[in-house]
């Protein structure tokens, strides 16, 4: 049976076979603002991918529309990142500003025709003349300007004459749309700042709204494929095209879910954070979901394509869990990677009745017979174990070497303990041990019954290496802040040592170090000096273990019926019924909720339920709308809605603390999870806790003072003009209040007290 095509394919086929193009032309369009991460890799992967399976074209298109961010270090980035997962991104790198001339030509043709106008209101004016969902705007008193003075102000305006801010150009469309977008959006506003690219020419800089659609046109592409944040913008590129009359093909814009990953952030504002906090290395650190994290850590192009078509692109937001892709990376490398042995902490063991030396032979690929390639390795009596295989006192269960238990050294011989070494503290610092020479691995004719077989190296072969443990950047499903950050992400061992052949023969750059999982040569630090691994991937996921087990169930109970996927899980289209899109209308209209949330509410009858329920008791849809759609769907993937212990008026009181600032959202998640399983009410909760934010400068400033006392070295660099250290200071605060320090305030204070 052929694969089920995505909407997005379905799309493209269709318009190819009306006529509607003769070919078909994507791009792949970001901002040069910051290190591309997984969630472009998905981009990347639509659109060029589309590209490719319909002999199409795919540009490349820098969206550099905005000065203030944007750097080549960038735009090098991403260029690099395309050509590492596999695609051609052509000769030419195409970018916005080559077009600033045109676009600014398009520009004063809508003023012509009385479709643009330079407004002169300062922001905060303008926000409350846009209106709200439930009442429509009002246009300033500069939209009556006749259209020579908006030229010739538009015209000073790009000269360099104005002060940012001072006038922006806005286009005339309509102030009492329901899509808040089409009130009136700004086409350019004024940035005396050079650019990276074009210097100094340019004092104004066209909008997003304004520019993208004009580019897509200009190069003529024909499927516009944005995130669906983007869905309501799509009025505004429609309207531009449309009203300057732009000769046809033009192109259409499609929206799709974009990526979210537990564990995980992907807003480069949060990502900068990290970077210039010193949290992170760089934007190449193996902890970031960066490309060029991904890469130095020592993931493959294959496993992130096989990651991204295995997510699959769908209409609906959801979240991905991250060892969907740390099981794509594991299960490419198993059928790759060389095997080979390290110990991370050494243990001596002195084998006392072996005398000289030997070569053993040993495959690098025990698991994949069809697969040639094996190494020698050195023995002698003098050997390295690893300090956990060997338990003087073991536990029931326990397999590896003991006092009374021999073990198996893995390609080698089978060995007993004799004697236990210790120091005058108590550790064990050395094992004596006899081997039995007729029980060689292969060879074997001792009659001696193991139950498990250990790592080793030499000890006057073995090499020294730096290993680098990486793990989950954050501790909690969905982070949100300095808070949440894992204090275990990284661990280095200087003093681990592997077996020769690793360093001298090096079978390969990405290596599985039998038991612990897999390593790559890091591309950065690693010489034949100082070998250092970056682990990729444990060999199973760790995480899973935190998780509370099942209960057993008292039988075996019948597999339910398997329920059809959804939009979300699938990745394939579905069309929304006539109810749902009532309902997705409502939400965004009436409430003003974004296109994910809204969708989300509207395809679930339950969730839109409680929704409708809890807005009885709190007239607060959007914050409302955020807890039911994150936490309490989380709750109905294994409840109905009978079997939760919360009610809507519990959900609304929760929400109504955070909205007041009794407690902090990253507090709300923690009162949710008790709220979820005991049922009390939120505030009981927080009172028996004592989870009320802190807001209160004279209890802050205490704790502010000891994080500065305790830290002088970093106080110093943050004065010599290290602003980056800021979110250290920031995030100490809030570990020592246990996250109930008010962030505003904290970071108001801390710039005081700095």
């Amino acid at each position: 049976m052929s694969k089920a095509k995505d909407f997005l394919h379905q799309i493209v086929e269709e318009d190819l076979k009306s006529g509607k193009y003769k070919e078909v032309h994507t791009r792949f369009p970001p901002e040069p603002n910051g290190f591309p991460h997984i969630g472009h890799a998905k981009s990347i992967v639509i659109n060029f991918g589309l590209a490719r399976d319909y002999n199409g074209k795919c540009n490349l298109r820098m969206d550099d529309t905005d000065p203030t961010k944007e750097d080549p270090k960038y735009v090098k980035a991403l260029q690099e990142a395309v050509e590492w997962l596999g695609f051609d991104r052509g000769e030419k790198t195409y970018y916005t500003s080559d077009y600033f001339p045109k676009l600014y030509e398009y520009a004063v043709e809508l003023i012509k025709m009385g479709k643009a106008y330079v407004d002169s209101v300062d922001e905060e004016t303008m926000r409350e003349l846009r209106g709200t969902v439930t009442e429509p705007g009002r246009r300033s008193e500069y939209a009556k300007r006749s259209v020579e003075e908006n030229l010739d102000l538009f015209e000073r305006m790009k000269k360099g004459e104005f002060a940012d801010g001072e006038h922006v150009l806005r286009a005339k469309i309509d102030m009492s749309s329901p899509n808040m977008k089409m009130r009136d959006p700004i086409l350019y506003r004024i940035r005396n700042v050079a650019h990276y690219r074009v210097g100094d020419e340019w004092h104004i800089y066209p909008m997003y709204d304004f520019a993208h659609c004009l580019s897509d046109y200009i190069e003529g592409i024909t499927h516009s494929i944005c995130t669906l944040e983007f869905e309501n913008n799509r009025d505004i590129y429609d309207w531009v095209i449309d009203t300057l009359g732009l000769p046809p093909p033009r192109p259409y814009q499609h929206e799709f879910a974009r990526l979210a990953m537990t564990y995980t952030v992907m807003s480069k504002r949060k990502l900068l954070e990290l970077v210039e906090s010193g949290v992170v290395s760089g934007w190449d650190d193996p902890r970031l979901p960066t490309i060029a994290g991904y890469k130095r850590r020592g993931y493959t192009p294959e496993s992130i394509l096989t990651f991204c078509e295995q997510i699959g692109v769908a209409k609906a937001n959801s979240m991905v869990d991250v060892a969907q892709l740390e099981f794509c990376i594991r299960d490419d490398l198993n059928k790759k990677a060389p095997r080979v042995m390290a110990v991370l902490e050494p243990l001596k063991v002195t084998i006392e009745n072996y005398e000289g030396s030997e070569l053993l032979e040993a495959p690098y690929y025990p698991h994949d017979v069809a697969k040639e390639g094996s190494r020698k390795l050195p023995f002698s009596k003098e050997i390295y174990i690893e300090r956990s295989d060997f338990e003087e006192n073991p536990p029931k269960g326990y397999y590896r070497l003991t006092p009374k238990q021999p073990v198996r050294l893995k390609h080698a011989y089978i060995i007993e303990c004799t004697e236990v070494i210790k120091d005058s503290e108590g550790n064990i610092v050395e094992l004596k041990a006899k081997y039995y020479p007729n029980s060689k691995s292969g060879e074997d004719t001792s009659g001696i019954k193991v139950k498990s077989a250990i790592q080793w190296v030499d000890a006057k072969e073995a090499k020294r290496v730096e290993v680098r443990l990486y793990d989950r950047l954050y501790k909690v499903e969905a982070p949100e802040g300095m808070e949440d950050l894992n204090p275990d992400s990284l661990k280095v061992i200087k003093g681990a040592l592997v077996e020769p052949a690793v360093v001298t023969e090096k079978p390969d750059k990405r290596l599985q170090f039998e038991r612990y999982g897999y390593f790559y040569m890091d591309p950065v630090d690693y010489s034949d000096e100082h070998p250092v691994f970056n682990k990729i991937v444990g060999l199973k996921d760790s995480w899973a273990k935190k998780k509370a087990p099942q209960k057993p169930q008292a039988k075996a109970q019948p597999k339910p019926k398997k329920e059809p996927k959804t939009p979300q899980e699938s990745g394939e289209f579905a069309q929304m019924s006539q109810e749902e899109q009532s309902r997705f209308e409502e939400y965004q209209k009436e409430y003003g909720l974004n296109a994910q949330t809204a969708n989300i509410l509207a395809r679930d009858q339950q969730l839109a339920k409680l929704f409708s329920e809890t807005l009885k008791h709190l007239d607060k849809p959007v914050a409302v709308a955020n807890i039911v759609t994150n936490d309490v769907a989380r709750e109905l993937k294994e409840k109905s809605l009978e079997e939760l212990k919360f009610t809507p008026a519990a959900i609304a009181e929760l929400v109504a603390m955070v909205e007041e600032g009794t407690i902090s959202s990253k507090i709300a998640k923690e009162v949710f999870e008790e709220l979820s399983s005991s049922g009390k009410s939120p505030k009981a909760i927080v009172q028996e806790r004592g989870l009320v934010q802190i807001s209160d400068p004279a209890v802050i400033v205490p704790i502010i003072d000891d994080v500065i006392a305790k830290n002088p070295e970093n106080v110093k660099k943050y004065k010599e003009g290290n602003s980056r250290l800021f979110g250290f200071f920031v995030g100490q605060v809030l570990k020592a209040t246990g996250g109930k320090a008010n962030p505003q305030v904290v970071n108001k204070l801390l710039q005081e007290r700095l």
